[in-house]
């Protein structure tokens, strides 16, 4: 038990974050958001609804679903949900270690 919380603490807490921070569909997401110039005054944007297409953005944003969360979801459920994590989440030292087996 030790062990698994000394993994969540040291490695688990930070593999979410950069599985979140960068997945593909997050950055995609975001990129489209700042791509749109909403200044309409502009010759690019001239007569296109910008307001619109940030709303369209905005919404796409709030609704993103990651793939990585379903399964840290279904990994929280489990009742030895560090072990589920370690699996989603495999140390590389340790995957290291198994290759040179």
């Amino acid at each position: 038990m030790k062990s698994d919380m000394l993994w969540l603490k040291e490695r688990g807490i930070a593999s979410v974050a950069d599985s979140v921070l960068n997945s593909e569909e997050l950055d995609n997401t975001v990129a489209h958001m700042l791509v749109v110039d909403w200044d309409t005054s502009r010759s690019a944007t001239h007569g296109v609804d910008t307001e619109a297409a940030l709303a369209a953005a905005k919404t796409q944003f709030n609704t993103l679903q990651l793939p990585v969360m379903d399964l840290i979801t279904v990994a929280l459920q489990s009742e030895n949900y560090v072990m589920q994590l370690r699996e989603v989440f495999p140390d590389k030292e340790e995957d290291e270690d198994e290759d040179l087996a």
